[in-house]
Order: structure tokens, then C-alpha cells, then sequence
């Protein structure tokens, strides 16, 4: 009999724990001074889908669980407001003015198209923590370079990879094929018959990985695929949310995504219910971990590469998903690049504290060089947010800066002053905001601080460096 992949993780952490069971004692990796990192990364969910950031149309309590056992950050950024700079400014620790991906730009490869490959001379986070002996993975969905490519995973510093090279292939839950290292792996060859979920998939790869390098330090970046769109979820999810809310309509067959095979009829249904199933295998991850005892020497940080989504189905209006901020995925506004980040670290983090000092994505990888012992790289933009985890005072940004390459777009964060320019090209003029009254961004009072205006353009002009792939628009 074949065991579906949530069957195949049960079985998988039974097992777990019955050998530790008879172990009698902690792994000798809990004694070691090098901490271990798991960075988990959803995929469009926006700063209201968890209920510790004010969701309250359905639950996530291990994901509460960890907040209110770790540390909230309020006021933390993605690198961009889609996945592949977002990903670059996450592995570079470069904003998006200066990185080498600026886009989600696809590329042709066997006859499968993949995305633009980050090149060989930018050090990444798992890079860098290679130098200090770490094991490291890549799980989940990869923006940053197709098979035989310089961006490859297995190029840029991780050991393991497991999932999609392609972000196009990323939209099925139900794919026709993953990678594993440089291996293509098929899959659901006919995804009507819907046998391997992708987000079990994942999940038993990361379980198999942490419990492989428990004796050693580990860095897992597992970039899961929930909440995207298409909106589907095996059946023992959805069951547990049909009938909850009213469906307003179906998505049609026919349609993108999930309609492709029949329809999502309960598409509010099937939202609720995936990423409830996330916050199920954040739960299950820790309690490997506690069962491994190495919980007290790792470090878990749980985030989302960009704001909430409106395809397939999906309904960000009904469930307030960017909580209460303005804009979606696409958008430079608070909603779509604001971001839930938690972090839970035993023995280190104070349980119950918030962050509201700013933070990005750029930030993550002098973060974790400063945990690891690693050589921070010169010429980033990010900054370690260590201090922060350990209760202390660090140093702050002078500004945060992003830009946009779909429709031309910028903005600026200094303090509480946020200025954006939505299109360059059809509409240049600048809006301005002050967050510390306005985090809604609703009331636009740039006429009245010509001055702010003035300066925080030069910030933006200064920020934007040239580059032949990501042409830009005279600013």
C-alpha cells in the first residue's frame, strides 16, 4: 500500500519517537555551542492570517503558541512584494535598489521555464553558514535559478534542495514533478488523481533532514507554498471548515489554479483550512525537536515572503489578511511588503515580547553570520537584528527601500515617514504618510511636508543603482 505523504510524516515521527523512547538521554548535539537555524517562509500570507496578528476567522494556535512562548516582530518587512527579489534580498542581505534579482523574470529551460539565476559572485546566508560547519537545506519553493544553473541551490551553498526550481511550477499542490538535489523526481503525472500533496511532501523531507543532522549544526530554510494560490487542500483539512463560511461564489472550472480541475467550491473553506495545516507542521516540527532535545539549541523564525494574494479564489477582504494595512501583494503600501515575523529561541529569547523597532529581509543574513560565528559580508544593506532576540539595544536603519519592476514603483521607510511612488511611469508624483498615526495609509499629506517629500525622493534616487537586466525608469 502507498502511504500519502501526511501519512508517510506520521508514521515518520511515531517512529521518532519510540527509538527516542529507548535513547534514554539528549543528543550530545544539544551540547554544543553552535545553535541550530530553522527559517520557515510562507508563501503570500499577509499580516492578519495568523490569529496572534488578529485573525479571527480561524485559528493558528502553534504558531500563538510560539509567539507567545518567543518574540512578535510588528514592524517587520519582505524584501519585496513578490517572491523572487523578496528571496534575493533574503539570501543576499541586499535590498532590492542593489540586488542581483529584482523580479520575478522567468527563463526557458528543457521546455520548462524556471526563474532568472542568481549569479555565482553574491554569498548567501548558507553560504555563509557552511564556513562555520553547518549542514544546510533548502525545502520548498526556489526563485532563484533553474536546473543547471549558477543559482541553483546546490550552487549557492545548500547541501540538500528538495522542491520546485520553477515559481510557476510552485502555483500546484498537486505537481507533476520536484527536484531533489539536480534530480528530477515525477510525481502526480495525472494531477486528478491528486497523490502527493505538496506541502506533505515538504514536510517529510524537512522531519527526515532534522532528525539526519541532529548530532551536528543544521540551517533548514523549508520555503513552503502556503497560502498561494491555486486553493486547495486534501480532503480531512477542508472537512473540518466546510459550511463555516459563506462561499460567495465557487471558482470556476476552466479557471487558473485550483478551477483547472473541476472548480474550488468552497474557496474560503480551503484558504482557512491551509493554512491550518501549516500551523499543524510548525507544531510537528517542534515537537521533533523537543522530542530530539535539541529544542533548547535551536533557533525557529516563521515569516512570509510578500502581503496577501487575490487570485485563485482568494478573498483577503474577508479575512482582513493584512490586517487592517493597506494594499496586497504587488502593492509597495504596508500590505503588501509588512510581514508577521515570530522567533522562538529557548533560553535566549524572553518569552512574550514584541519588536516594533523596524526590520527586513536584508537583515536576516548578518542575523545569522552574528549567531553562527560566520565573517559578515562587506557592502550589505542588512543589519543584525541578534540584539533583538537577546532583549538589547541595536543599531537602526537610517531608512528601508524598495522597489518594484511590474508596474515601475518605490517607496522609502525613514521613522515614521513612508513615501511611495506607485507608478513611475504613468503617475510620478510622490504620496506620504506617517505611519506612527497612519499606519493604514489612508490619508496622503505630502502637500503638507514638501520638505520630507524632497528628501525622502533623494533617498530613493540613491538607493536604485543601474542595472542592464532590471531596467528602470528615470527617477
Amino acid at each position: 500500500m502507498k502511504l500519502s505523504g501526511k501519512q508517510t510524516l506520521t508514521l515518520a515521527l511515531c517512529g521518532t519517537s519510540v527509538v527516542l523512547a529507548h535513547a534514554g538521554e539528549k543528543s550530545e548535539k544539544a551540547k554544543s555551542n553552535k545553535t541550530n537555524i530553522i527559517y520557515i517562509l510562507a508563501d503570500d500570507l499577509g499580516y492578519g492570517d495568523l490569529s496572534c496578528y488578529g485573525q479571527t476567522k480561524f485559528a493558528t494556535p502553534n504558531l500563538d503558541a510560539l509567539a507567545t512562548q518567543g518574540l512578535r516582530f510588528t514592524n517587520h518587512y519582505a524584501g519585496c512584494t513578490v517572491s523572487a527579489p523578496s528571496q534575493c534580498s533574503l539570501m543576499t542581505g541586499l535590498h532590492t535598489g542593489h540586488a542581483p534579482i529584482r523580479g520575478n523574470n522567468s527563463v526557458r529551460i528543457d521546455g520548462e521555464v524556471y526563474d532568472t539565476a542568481l549569479p555565482e559572485k553574491y554569498k548567501t546566508v548558507a553560504e555563509c553558514l557552511k564556513e562555520q560547519d553547518y549542514t544546510t537545506a533548502c525545502i520548498g519553493k526556489w526563485g532563484l535559478g533553474g536546473p543547471g544553473t549558477e543559482g541553483h541551490p546546490n550552487n549557492q551553498g545548500f547541501d540538500y534542495f528538495y522542491g520546485h526550481l520553477g515559481q510557476g511550477h510552485a502555483h500546484f499542490y498537486y505537481p507533476q514533478f520536484m527536484f531533489e538535489n539536480d534530480q528530477k523526481i515525477t510525481l502526480n503525472i495525472d494531477p486528478k488523481e491528486k497523490k502527493y500533496y505538496s506541502e506533505d511532501l515538504f514536510m517529510e523531507k524537512a522531519t527526515r533532514f532534522i532528525m539526519e543532522n541532529k548530532d551536528q549544526p543544521f540551517f533548514l530554510y523549508l520555503s513552503v507554498t502556503i497560502p498561494h494560490a491555486e486553493l486547495i487542500v486534501p480532503d480531512d483539512e477542508l472537512e473540518k471548515f466546510k459550511g463555516m463560511y459563506d462561499e460567495p461564489s465557487p471558482w470556476p472550472p476552466g479557471q487558473h489554479y485550483a478551477g483547472e480541475f473541476g472548480g474550488q467550491p468552497y474557496p474560503r473553506a480551503a484558504f482557512a483550512a491551509m493554512i491550518t495545516r501549516l500551523d499543524g507542521d510548525v507544531g510537528r516540527i517542534r515537537q521533533l525537536l523537543e522530542e530530539l532535545g535539541i529544542d533548547q539549541n535551536t533557533l525557529i523564525i516563521f515569516t512570509s515572503d510578500n502581503g496577501p494574494h487575490k487570485e485563485g479564489g482568494a478573498d483577503p477582504e474577508f479575512f482582513n489578511s493584512g490586517g487592517g494595512l493597506r494594499g496586497i501583494k504587488r502593492d509597495l503600501y504596508e500590505g503588501g511588503i509588512r510581514v508577521p515575523m515570530i522567533a522562538y529561541w529557548p533560553g535566549v529569547i524572553q518569552p512574550g515580547r514584541t519588536i516594533d523597532m523596524p526590520s527586513a529581509f536584508w537583515d536576516v543574513l548578518p542575523t545569522f553570520c552574528e549567531i553562527s560565528g560566520a565573517k559578515i559580508p562587506k557592502g550589505l544593506d542588512g543589519i543584525s537584528f541578534l540584539p533583538d532576540l537577546k532583549g538589547k539595544k541595536r543599531k537602526e536603519h537610517d531608512y528601508f527601500y524598495w522597489e518594484f519592476h511590474e508596474s515601475p514603483s518605490q517607496a522609502v521607510r525613514r521613522g515614521n515617514w513612508k513615501a511611495v511612488r506607485k507608478n513611475i511611469e504613468s503617475d510620478p508624483a510622490t504620496e506620504l504618510y506617517d505611519l506612527s498615526v497612519d499606519p493604514g495609509e489612508a490619508d496622503n499629506i505630502a502637500v503638507s511636508y514638501p520638505n520630507i517629500v524632497t528628501k525622502l525622493e533623494k533617498l530613493m534616487k540613491v538607493s536604485h543603482t543601474n542595472d542592464t537586466q532590471w531596467k528602470f525608469p528615470e527617477n
